[in-house]
């Protein structure tokens, strides 16, 4: 028979027998593609809620934990991370936060034009909420050589 069912004799079958190899090719290509969309999109990803930071001489702070970050945006709007909470619902939530971690962590983000007064207020929840450890967020300012 042709069909290559038989062997020579014509008598049993052929057995089969598994290859060995695995060709890893494709999906080596699917990993650096990936790869690649990873590091293009994760800058993107720490932006945010979009506030335009004040500039400050203070010196960076590198912390490898991961915070926790409040946003305080132009029209005042507050934001745990990048979800809008309202004031009167922030402590209780910063509160049931903080009782899985009492050493957490929390960051303010204000942006320029909002009211002083404001990034007060939402510090004194914080406050309120058992916050002992607060980092307040600011851009680098541009070194012009004047002292």
């Amino acid at each position: 028979m042709a069909g290559g069912l038989h062997n020579r004799n014509g008598a049993g079958r052929r057995s089969y027998k598994p290859m060995a190899e695995i060709n890893v090719t494709p999906m080596v290509d699917v990993m650096l593609v990936l790869l690649i969309v990873f590091m293009v999109a994760a800058p993107l990803m720490t932006a945010g809620v979009p506030v335009d930071l004040p500039k400050s001489q203070a010196p960076e702070i590198h912390d490898p934990k991961e915070q926790i970050e409040i946003a305080i945006t132009a029209d005042g709007q507050i934001h745990i991370q990048k979800t809008p909470i309202e004031a009167d619902a922030l402590v209780d939530k910063l509160q049931a936060i903080l009782s899985t971690n009492p050493d957490e962590v929390i960051s303010v983000r204000g942006d320029t034009t909002i009211n002083y007064g404001r990034v007060m207020e939402v510090m004194g929840l914080l406050a309120k909420a058992g916050f002992t450890k607060l980092n307040l967020i600011t851009q680098p300012a541009q070194d012009d050589g004047k002292h």
